[in-house]
């Protein structure tokens, strides 16, 4: 029998046993595929997200000691506790150091609203960007045992120390132990833009926006706050708040604020550091003067200040953060108190942040404040709230931060 006649006869039995490798070898290669890829999936480990939070600081039990008020310099004073010098500013290595806080301050006043129309809502945006009013009785003369005059013997007296160069005792004068100096590193610069919503106490809601912006190169800074509400098709600009200066080692130290108000001229506050009223703050709008103490804010650069305190050293919000802000006819002492932790859901999404609150003093101002840090995010302030003691409540929210360097 010839090869080719078996293959002939056994044609069909060869045929069947090529199929049969042919289909054996492709479900195994099938099975090998599929069992490699179950062994990688079973391999790859699960990806678990999560958000590191920061250890709140235990706050100390002994009881907060009050604040005494800060009383408003004799007109003329400051003129005769330095030497005229020249008004240029100084870089923050040649300044003449602030007055140094002391042990008892005043808290701030009442935030009063921006426009008076009634057509208006007074948007006392939930910031320290926004107006607040002389306490009652400010100018009025000092009680006994606070400064009443710019001269060494009488702001010793009250428990404050006086600028270097203010006055021939004022080399000897020792800064009060109980002031406090915070370590501070600022935030980068960004631009923040705001949701506002606000309530009023008849139940009125409004709505608006605000856009605060910070800028800073290490030395010297800008801060700006343009908050409005809308109407129908247009927007009304209710704040325009402008802040310039320059950053010491007590953080962020400011030269000249100014600020616009709907209906309003516009009004400026001095941070005098230099020249004849070194060591003072004066107002375009009223002819009072406060003195200049250490670490002193105004309304624009608060949260940015609160915001360098907690990422320079968390612990220190443990106790009150006790900040003297110029306004735009008067200098309080701002107490702030922290409160706990919140999530807050924001266009942003949801923010772990630190909720800090400077509440109201009876008798001096009925508003409370309450600020909002971001840990995760440079320590931004990313919600605001101010609540009247009539129940009107005004609240800023972040919607966008665009980091724009230096």
């Amino acid at each position: 029998m010839t090869i080719a006649s078996f293959i002939s006869r056994r044609r069909r039995l060869l045929l069947f046993c090529a199929a049969t490798v042919v289909l054996h070898g492709l479900a195994i290669d099938w099975a090998a595929s599929h069992l490699a890829a179950s062994t990688g999936d079973a391999a790859r480990p699960p990806v678990v997200t999560a958000q590191l939070r920061l250890a709140l600081p235990a706050r100390p039990p002994a009881a907060s000691a009050p604040l005494q008020e800060i009383a408003p310099l004799d007109a003329g004073a400051g003129a005769a506790a330095a030497p005229p010098a020249d008004q240029t500013p100084m870089p923050a290595s040649a300044r003449q150091a602030p007055l140094a806080i002391p042990a008892q301050a005043q808290a701030g006043a009442a935030i009063t609203p921006i426009a008076s129309d009634a057509s208006v809502p007074a948007l006392d945006a939930a910031d320290p960007a926004l107006a607040v009013a002389p306490a009652p009785g400010a100018a009025s003369a000092p009680a006994a045992g606070q400064a009443s005059s710019a001269s060494p013997a009488a702001l010793a007296a009250s428990g404050l120390a006086t600028l270097p160069g203010a006055g021939e005792a004022a080399s000897t004068e020792p800064v009060p132990q109980a002031a406090r100096r915070y370590k501070v590193q600022l935030p980068p610069s960004a631009t923040f833009e705001m949701d506002v919503a606000r309530v009023d106490a008849d139940g009125t809601k409004w709505t608006g926006s605000a856009v605060m912006t910070w800028h800073t190169d290490g030395s010297r800074y800008r801060a700006s706050v343009e908050a409005g509400v809308s109407l129908l098709v247009t927007r009304l600009n209710l704040l325009v708040l402008r802040s310039e200066g320059t950053i010491d080692d007590y953080g962020i130290a400011p030269d000249r604020t100014t600020e616009k108000r709907a209906r309003r001229s516009e009004t400026a506050t001095h941070f005098n550091r230099g020249g004849a009223d070194a060591g003072t703050i004066s107002f375009s709008a009223s002819g009072s003067r406060f003195p200049l103490l250490a670490g002193a804010q105004d309304k624009a650069t608060v949260p940015f200040q609160l915001a360098g305190i907690g990422q320079a050293d968390v612990n220190q919000l443990a106790g009150d953060i006790d900040i003297q802000v110029g306004e735009d006819k008067t200098a309080s002492m701002f107490r702030f108190q922290l409160v706990g932790e919140d999530e807050l859901e924001t266009r942003m999404g949801k923010l772990v942040t630190w909720h800090l609150t400077r509440p109201p003093k009876p008798g001096t101002y009925s508003s409370r404040l309450d600020i909002w840090l971001a840990p995760a995010m440079q320590w931004y302030p990313v919600q605001m709230r101010n609540t009247e003691a009539s129940g009107a409540l005004t609240t800023q929210t972040i919607s966008r931060i665009t980091m724009t360097g230096q």
